[in-house]
């Protein structure tokens, strides 16, 4: 079996010891065994970034560019090698990871262009004779710390701004699934990209996490993972005057009201709640729906729900693969008890599924007549479970969308126009959904919540230099 190495200073390191990546659908399947970092190999990748940093901020654009859209064409062209990979070690369908894949090698060139368009301003003083400039200059070594439900976008949408704007890079990708990290990071050591400007480390997310956070040497952190970890590292980065950016939880309310095209309101429910097994930050696990049309629903959800094929992530025809891991599903099974504790009606799934092969699967789970004071309707399940909760009208539904510490994704499906326009502007989250999936954005537009969810500037899109970048103001006497 493959030991698969970190990569430092551009050399593959052996780690001090190997962990097993195993397949959520098959568990007899092991796709190798990757490093086990230490806090001497953080040591030694922010020491290899620190000494190349000058060279690289300020050297060549067009090298730079020319260099992320070699990685992203050649992630474009092994999108489907990458894409099974990625159902393999995370458990997306394959569909599904070769669209990830996909997603990541178009996030890498059209960050091969914002090499090239990072702007200024050149402003008069209102002294006499005096020009102001106004630039923007790299923030120096930047820590990733990136999560396991997408192993390969994720690490892309951080890793392509951080490189285009002139930073170097110590990426610590998600202890669970290291393969598609890997990949990407052999891609990145044959692009161009001199030794140093990019370093991966593996490993426990309390080891090597927490030397990134606490290293001197590290000018600013880029974060995605659980809430708890989050506040931790706001904490940490903003005692040590560290640059930070956290992208959390979310429990993401799916409106319907009454005027609601009812089969495009079970379809994007279904896809917002369960696809991906439900382990997206955006998905939608509280579907708040008006009293005219909750019993449709209802039957028409479970109807929808008897259709959905949980299966090995690799089949042909699976809709739903398994959850990530033991520790997940565990999670899923326990709020699901909690649920029922609360006197929510599960009217459908929520059960564990033992089929040919042996993996973490369970099927899709909704609970009706829940209310939203329950735990379930609080706190983020991050798995294939949703509720319904019934409410009068519209007035009460954007209510009860808005009363959540989150505020990542939310959505309407409505053929009002006033309420939409209404929802859009008075919605409580970063990004907002009509008449379409919670889950899914662009690649070239901001990725943020509000509340809860997210801390410090935006992800993707030209947004994305408000983070990796720091101003200057330069004067000169004429």
């Amino acid at each position: 079996m493959q030991n698969f190495d970190n990569l430092i200073g551009g050399e593959w390191r052996a780690g001090a010891s190997y962990s097993p990546n195993l397949n959520p659908s098959n568990l007899s399947d092991v796709l190798g065994h990757y490093a086990q970092g230490t806090a001497a190999d953080v040591e030694a990748a922010v020491a290899a970034a620190t000494a190349a940093f000058p060279a690289w901020a300020t050297g060549s654009i067009q090298a730079r560019s020319d260099a992320l859209d070699k990685i992203g064409t050649e992630i474009l062209a092994r999108k489907e090698e990458l894409g099974t990979l990625l159902a393999r070690e995370e458990g997306k369908t394959k569909a599904e990871g070769i669209g990830e894949a996909t997603r990541a090698g178009q996030i890498f060139k059209f960050f091969a262009g914002e090499c090239l368009r990072l702007a200024g301003e050149v402003l008069p003083s209102v002294r006499p004779n005096i020009g102001v400039e106004i630039t923007r200059e790299p923030v120096g070594v930047v820590g990733l710390i990136t999560p396991w439900n997408f192993p390969i976008a994720i690490p892309a949408w951080k890793i392509a701004p951080a490189l285009a704007f002139g930073n170097c890079v110590v990426l610590k990708p998600a202890d669970l699934v290291p393969g598609c990290a890997w990949a990407l990071s052999e891609i990145i050591s044959r692009s161009g990209i001199p030794a140093g400007v990019f370093n991966l480390v593996m490993g426990r997310g309390s080891v090597i996490g927490n030397a990134l956070v606490s290293h001197p040497g590290i000018h600013a952190i880029s974060f995605t993972g659980s809430v708890g970890v989050g506040r931790n590292i706001a904490v940490q980065c903003v005692t040590n005057h560290k640059k930070v950016q956290l992208e959390m939880g979310g429990k993401n309310p799916q409106v319907i009201l009454d005027d609601a095209d009812l089969a495009q309101a079970v379809e994007l429910s279904v896809q917002s709640a369960f696809y991906s097994t439900g382990q997206r930050c955006t998905a939608s696990s509280r579907l708040i729906v008006t009293e005219g049309i909750y019993s449709k629903f209802i039957e028409a959800m479970k109807a929808r729900m008897a259709k959905i094929k949980v299966g090995d992530a690799l089949a042909q025809g699976t809709d739903v693969g398994p959850v990530s891991s033991k520790s997940q599903l565990d999670q899923d099974m326990e709020y699901i008890a909690i649920g029922k504790g609360e006197g929510a009606t599960l009217a459908a799934g929520g059960e564990l599924l033992k089929l040919e092969t042996d993996g973490y699967y369970m099927s899709p789970a909704l609970f009706s007549e829940s209310a939203a004071a329950m735990r379930i309707n609080k706190e983020e399940i991050f798995g294939p479970v949703a509720s319904v909760i019934r409410v009068k009208n519209y007035e009460e539904a954007l209510a009860t969308a808005n009363d959540t510490e989150f505020g990542l994704s939310a959505g309407i499906a409505t053929t009002s126009l006033k309420y939409a326009t209404h929802f859009k502007r008075h919605s409580q989250a970063g990004m907002v959904m009509v008449n379409l999936p919670t889950a899914g954005v662009d690649y070239h537009v901001p990725f943020g919540g509000r509340k809860g969810s997210s801390y410090g500037p935006r992800e993707q899109g030209k947004y994305a230099q408000e983070f990796f970048t720091t101003v200057k103001t330069a004067y000169t006497l004429a």
